[in-house]
């Protein structure tokens, strides 16, 4: 009979969740994924887009240096001669085959990786680059960075 009685007492002091409890908290954690996940991915697709404009910098900054540093260069040079001749590390994002003309230092690539929709860089320079505004997550189709959109 004790034994039944402390039994009763045992379980009367147990601590725990209810179902409706647990439920609420995995309703608000839902919420919370929801709002979330597409903020992240905004986060993300801007991030990306800010790397793709921070390798073209690089690109034009190295061909910079290359065309002072070899003033007789009037060709555009690409980025695989840019490594060969140590101005620049790694191309990042944007293939090997990506010219850098001497003039007011513009370049002309195409790039697709790691991005939804392709970006292209036809004959832009460093002002252009720093002057686009645009977001990664505002890209909805193939676009042209300086291009003028509505």
């Amino acid at each position: 009979m004790f034994k039944k009685l402390m039994n009763k007492k045992l379980l009367k002091n147990q601590k725990g969740l209810t179902l409706v409890e647990l439920l609420a908290v995995v309703v608000i954690l839902a919420i919370v994924a929801a709002i979330a996940i597409p903020a992240i991915g905004n986060i993300i697709e801007n991030s990306r887009y800010t790397a793709v404009k921070a390798d073209a910098t690089n690109i034009i900054s190295a061909a910079n240096l290359y065309y002072t540093d070899t003033p007789s260069a009037s060709s555009p040079v690409t980025a695989t001669i840019l490594i060969e001749k140590g101005f620049l590390k790694s191309t990042g994002k944007f293939p090997g085959t990506t010219t850098v003309s001497k003039g007011d230092l513009e370049i002309k690539a195409e790039v697709t990786t790691a991005l939804r929709y392709p970006i292209s860089f036809n004959n832009t320079s460093l002002d252009t680059i720093n002057k686009d505004t645009k977001k990664g997550s505002e890209i909805k189709a193939a676009y042209t960075v300086g291009e003028k959109t509505d």
